[in-house]
């Protein structure tokens, strides 16, 4: 027996076949969207596990910066330096889509107002510290960009494979065995149609014989 309890007529077979062909339509661009969104999420996992690893590098490398412009220089004199350095730091958020997926673009800028500080009696290492920690925060921004990407589009992929399972082992099944019961029935009942007008038209004979 059909999951689907429908009446047994021609009209509910095409009604049936159109819903079928509707949902094997819809499953074979669900399919494409799932493998699309697989792939785009790999990609981004490799790059966020790259970018991990290079802004703890750049972190590293600012803080030791930072240490030898302390040795060179002087903790106290640091500090004082660092209050006069200007630096605005603008983050905007956009974002771009993915096979209907919002996902974030995050974009860093400086706006700069030196000299900060008389380089007279400073270290290198100041500027550089300064570079390094710039170079840090835009690093940040991008794997911050990343890891909301993966985590959109993890969420995204489940859905979209909950549905392509419920459509290729629920609703096309259901549909198809109830197709294939209309028309075992539809033959059915044309065969008993069939039968009983041969008995009517034997009976028609045999009547208009005895007459």
């Amino acid at each position: 027996m059909p999951k689907q309890n429908v009446a047994p007529t021609k009209t509910n077979l095409i009604k049936i076949q159109h819903e079928l062909k509707f949902a094997k339509q819809g499953y074979e661009l669900l399919d494409q969207k799932r493998n699309i969104l697989i792939l785009e999420l790999l990609t981004l996992v490799d790059q966020t596990v790259e970018f991990q690893e290079k802004i703890e590098k750049l972190l590293a490398n600012a803080f030791h910066t930072l240490e030898e412009a302390v040795l060179n220089m002087g903790k106290l004199k640091v500090l004082n330096l660092s209050s006069a350095i200007n630096i605005e730091a603008d983050i905007s958020l956009k974002e771009r889509r993915v096979m209907g997926v919002a996902l974030p673009v995050v974009e860093t800028s400086f706006k700069e107002y030196p000299p900060y500080f008389s380089p007279q009696g400073t270290s290198f290492w100041i500027d550089q510290s300064v570079t390094d920690f710039k170079e840090a925060l835009k690093t940040m921004g991008r794997l911050a960009e990343l890891k909301i990407s993966v985590i959109r589009l993890a969420s995204e992929v489940r859905k979209t494979i909950r549905k392509v399972n419920a459509l290729e082992k629920i609703a096309i099944p259901e549909l198809e065995e109830t197709a294939s019961y209309i028309r075992m029935r539809l033959e059915e009942n044309e065969r008993e149609m069939f039968v009983l007008l041969k008995m009517i038209k034997k009976r028609l004979e045999n009547q208009a014989a005895e007459e």
